[in-house]
């Protein structure tokens, strides 16, 4: 339930008149600009096209009514108080959204891009802002050496990162983002600035690890346990191309990761083709000498011995920037799985990318420090699953509809699998019973939570939880 005395700052007599100001329907932009000290953006404004695009390019015809650039707490508030309950109303990190919910057409976009503050603090917490992106967020913490585990994408926003969960690269070794999370600043749907912790509003502190963003309000700012940042070695093996050989690596990397230390995070990505390959990908808690005989051990339990091994010690710093890949913008078509145990018929998964253009499969371990907590201790359902499986097609937008096509049939098979379920983070408006795919028997909580803080819908979306 609402601990009222959180409320750090409530809807005070400015706030009163200003709902004066934007009543009706219609709201009063120009009355919105001058109550902010960052910037508002519309529409012809110079600036509001690079504003409102996001990272995949096939969202580019999402078209806000304006682009709220909030340099301050109290700009968000005035954002959402303007604009509650007249349009729709979404915040913006990263922008990562798979299918563009951060950027409503014809809503207002709460750009947290320049509260992106990282402060590592004496004892060992970061506060972190919520617009700041994972680049910034490692390469901060990495100077005052220290570690939190996060995703693998560096122009990833730390605020949707965590909200869903936070997978990552240490996720085995130090559990998920989330899990980290000591408090979180956050402008609820009344435009009242709260702080949720374990102690105060805790049904909306449980429901912010794991509960998906943009549901429950606009965080603004997350403190963060960290650790010492630890020696780390990267690593990537390139499997020669072929369905049977691909399938003995598929089968070996199951059980391996299953019985490897929690120290061992390491990724299996299968690219589909006339003669699907794969590769291994992975991040180790210690020295290349420690690293190399358990790589051993997974080519020899596979039997094929790859054409390509990279094996490197790095910084935390350098260890998450080698396996970032690229940060520019890109066009995709994606969905997920979740794996609640290995694959049972491995020659059948492998099949069902063989003949296909352009998917890749991606298949992230959890266990170890995931599976620490319980299922219902945080909002994160997937405690004791395997893996997660993101099934990822790169495209064009002329080419688009196939795109879709080809990954739908992809997932709707591994559902005949018996491989079920989603992860919020991968979202996905075409995936069957998305609420009890993503949320499990988390989502009957969650829907109470969602719609105890925003009873007025003011954060709604397609797959938002004020939806079920």
């Amino acid at each position: 339930m609402r601990n009222k005395e959180t409320v750090t700052t409530m809807r005070d007599s400015s706030l009163r008149t200003q709902d004066k100001a934007f009543s009706g329907t219609g709201v009063d932009w120009d009355a919105l600009r001058r109550r902010m000290r960052g910037k508002l953006l519309r529409p012809g404004d110079p600036g509001f096209d690079d504003a409102r695009k996001l990272f995949n390019t096939l969202t580019d015809d999402h078209i806000p009514a304006a682009v709220a650039q909030c340099a301050t707490v109290n700009d968000v508030r005035e954002a959402v108080s303007a604009a509650r309950t007249r349009i729709p109303v979404a915040a913006r990190g990263g922008g990562h959204s798979y299918v563009g919910y951060s950027a409503p057409p014809g809503g207002l976009v709460i750009d947290m891009r320049r509260l992106s503050t990282v402060d590592v603090h004496k004892d060992g917490t970061a506060s972190i802002g919520s617009g700041a992106v994972l680049e910034d967020v490692y390469r901060k913490l990495a100077a005052a050496k220290r570690c939190l585990p996060a995703g693998s994408c560096f122009s990833v926003g730390i605020a949707g990162l965590a909200l869903g969960g936070g997978l990552g690269v240490l996720q085995r070794s130090l559990g998920l983002t989330c899990d980290r999370l000591v408090a979180a600043e956050i402008v609820t749907a009344d435009a009242a600035v709260r702080t949720a912790t374990a102690d105060q509003d805790p049904d909306l502190f449980w429901a912010l690890r794991g509960g998906g963003g943009g549901n429950l309000g606009v965080v603004t700012k997350f403190t963060f346990s960290t650790v010492p940042a630890p020696a780390l070695t990267v690593f990537v093996l390139k499997f020669p191309a072929g369905e049977v050989r691909t399938r003995k690596v598929l089968t070996a990397w199951q059980q391996w990761i299953s019985a490897a230390s929690r120290k061992m995070w390491a990724s299996l990505i299968i690219d589909s083709g006339d003669t699907p390959k794969c590769r291994v990908a992975g991040c180790f808690v210690g020295r290349g000498s420690a690293c190399n005989p358990l790589l051993d051990d997974l080519v020899s339990r596979s039997g094929v011995t790859p054409d390509t091994r990279k094996v490197l010690e790095r910084d935390y710093f350098q260890a998450m920037k080698f396996l970032a890949g690229g940060t520019g913008r890109e066009t995709f078509v994606a969905s997920s799985r979740i794996l609640d145990a290995p694959v049972a018929d491995p020659k059948a998964l492998v099949a069902l990318l063989t003949g296909r253009k352009g998917i890749a499969l991606i298949l992230d371990p959890l266990g170890g420090a995931v599976a620490d907590l319980g299922v219902h201790d945080t909002a994160f359902p997937y405690r004791k699953a395997f893996a997660t499986a993101q099934i990822y097609a790169g495209t064009t937008a002329s080419n688009q509809a196939k795109a879709r096509r080809n990954v739908a049939e992809v997932v709707a098979k591994m559902g005949a699998q018996g491989i079920g379920k989603g992860h919020v983070n991968y979202i996905d408006p075409a995936l069957p019973d998305w609420p009890n795919a993503y949320y499990g028997s988390n989502l009957n909580k969650l829907r109470t939570v969602a719609h105890t803080y925003d009873p007025d819908k003011v954060f709604d979306f397609a797959q938002g939880l004020t939806r079920v």
